[in-house]
């Protein structure tokens, strides 16, 4: 055979292999408003510059018929690129070839872009979109999925991994996206279970639809296992590539730096008449955080999970960095056992990725009640504690107004960390609110009364001049600084700029034992 022909027969190869699993399927997977797993990867990659790797892989499995089984490209499509002019490597499922099942050698192709994207030092991205294990590969299937949860553990912290949820994904198939640190998935076409509807029905009578049980609205705003929840295929790939801008590569690098054109020392008015005059009215904080950052972009994670707090990226001067702060529209701002989770992973993802943080307070406590006290809420609400302690990166605090209790601890007080704490003139830093603390101080005093209810109010204002300010705590050093609202911006940026530099060493150990 001449060079030509064998030139001839790689291409004739190609060809079939970019059919996937037929035209029949690839229409029939459209049809349902789709991409195809070549397609979603076109949309992901700048053009041109995706190489595909393991196009010819084949599997091994002769049990029931499948040694005359024919899966192009065994399923999964892997290879590597760029995007926004970035390294990135990623994998996407091919529904369309035999339901995009997972047996050894598909799981060995994800787990091979898996380890060279380890090796580089680049973020990888699966696009998850498959009808599960191979039955028929039995424990081969299995082992697979182990080779990639492993991976998985091991890449955790090192480098970036992102799962896309575009279809089906249950049983085992679940456990990789969950180990990884975002997850979307796609409105009414995607979803995630370890047992699907019939099982349960089966086996607890309960009566349950996918799109209940595991779609793209159960995960993003009652589970909290997806981060995001997308309108359709292409919505979900330009979300990725937006989070992408906000991350370096791999835990040796700083996150990128984007000249947004917003000036380093611009201020915000409508900062300074923000904050309402009674403390018992709440304010939207997304309106202090778009009055902050650059251009007012803040991309936010877990936005239907646990509202009470707020998590997500945005940009100070060009710098990318994770933000964490109290919402006072929903509960008041309380942490609970979600938030405090959501809040915890969030920012262990951040300092593993040298970003630093910027934690807005503005919190009367921990959410009362026996549900969460049964539920675990101080395990929860340590891992808070927790994480800010263990945290190295720069970290900011800007406390806004309340700031009371085991609370003002936990969202990043200078006792856990923080380098620069900051307060608007409207901040109350105290143990609790000053109604609760007059009538402890002075139970006895307002009990004894002619007009108990007289005293006690006397008691609150006179708590309220001594500790609901900033003040006490700016006299012993635990806030730096307390500043007019509309110079926030600018004092921030100052602040992290000094922390470029920020070199902090712990004690050399294997890992803590966080409280899980």
């Amino acid at each position: 055979m001449s060079t030509q022909e064998k030139i001839q027969e790689l291409q004739e190869k190609e060809a079939a292999m970019l059919e996937m699993g037929g035209e029949k399927a690839v229409a029939k997977h459209k049809g349902k408003g789709r991409l195809t797993a070549r397609e979603r990867l076109d949309r992901l990659f700048d053009p041109g510059t995706f190489q595909e790797t393991d196009m010819f892989v084949k599997h091994r499995c002769v049990n029931f018929g499948m040694e005359s089984v024919d899966i192009p490209s065994e399923g999964v499509i892997t290879g590597y690129g760029l995007v926004d002019g970035r390294s990135v490597c990623a994998y996407s499922q091919d529904f369309t070839a035999r339901a995009g099942s997972l047996g050894e050698m598909h799981a060995k192709k994800i787990c091979k872009i898996m380890d060279l994207a380890l090796k580089s030092g680049v973020p990888i991205v699966g696009i998850n979109d498959s009808g599960g294990a191979r039955i028929q590969e039995g424990v081969d299937a299995l082992s697979g999925y182990g080779q990639i949860f492993f991976r998985n553990s091991n890449a955790s912290g090192v480098i970036p991994q992102i799962s896309a949820i575009m279809g089906p994904t249950a049983g085992g198939a679940v456990y990789s996206p969950a180990m990884t640190d975002f997850v979307f998935m796609v409105k009414k076409s995607s979803y995630m279970f370890i047992t699907g509807p019939e099982v349960i029905k089966s086996v607890t009578g309960e009566e349950v639809s996918f799109e209940d049980l595991g779609g793209a609205s159960a995960h993003t705003q009652k589970s909290g296992v997806a981060h995001f929840a997308c309108e359709d295929d292409g919505e979900t790939i330009q979300q990725i590539k937006e989070l992408l801008s906000y991350l370096p590569a791999n835990n040796l690098e700083d996150p990128p730096l984007e000249a947004v054109g917003d000036s380093p020392v611009r201020e915000s008015p409508e900062l300074d008449a923000l904050i309402p005059d009674s403390p018992n009215r709440a304010y939207d904080m997304k309106k202090v955080i778009a009055s902050i950052v650059d251009q007012g972009l803040f991309f936010e994670a877990h936005a239907e999970y646990a509202k009470n707090i707020l998590v997500g990226f945005a940009r100070l001067n060009g710098q990318s960095i994770g933000i964490i702060a109290n919402q006072p529209m929903v509960y008041a701002g309380c942490l609970d056992i979600n938030a405090s989770d959501k809040a915890t992973r969030f920012i262990r993802f951040c300092d593993a990725f040298n970003i630093p943080l910027l934690t807005i307070a503005d919190v009367p406590g921990y959410l009362p009640g026996t549900q969460q006290e049964w539920g675990g809420i101080i395990r929860h609400g340590a891992k808070l504690l927790w994480c800010y302690s263990e945290a190295t990166v720069p970290k900011l605090l800007l406390v806004t107004r309340k700031s009371y209790g085991g609370s003002y601890l936990a969202m990043c007080s200078r006792d856990l960390g923080a380098d620069v704490a900051l307060s608007w003139p409207t901040g109350e830093i105290a143990v609790m609110g000053a109604g609760g603390a007059a009538s402890v101080i002075h139970r006895k005093e307002i009990k004894e009364a002619d007009d108990p209810e007289a005293k006690r109010r006397e008691k609150i204002e006179e708590y309220d001049e001594l500790f609901s300010n900033p003040y006490r705590a700016a006299n012993r050093g635990y806030i730096d600084a307390v500043i007019v609202p509309r110079q926030t911006r600018p004092r921030l940026i100052a602040a992290l700029e000094i922390l470029r530099t920020k070199r902090e060493v712990r004690s050399p150990k294997k890992h803590g034992n966080i409280p899980m």
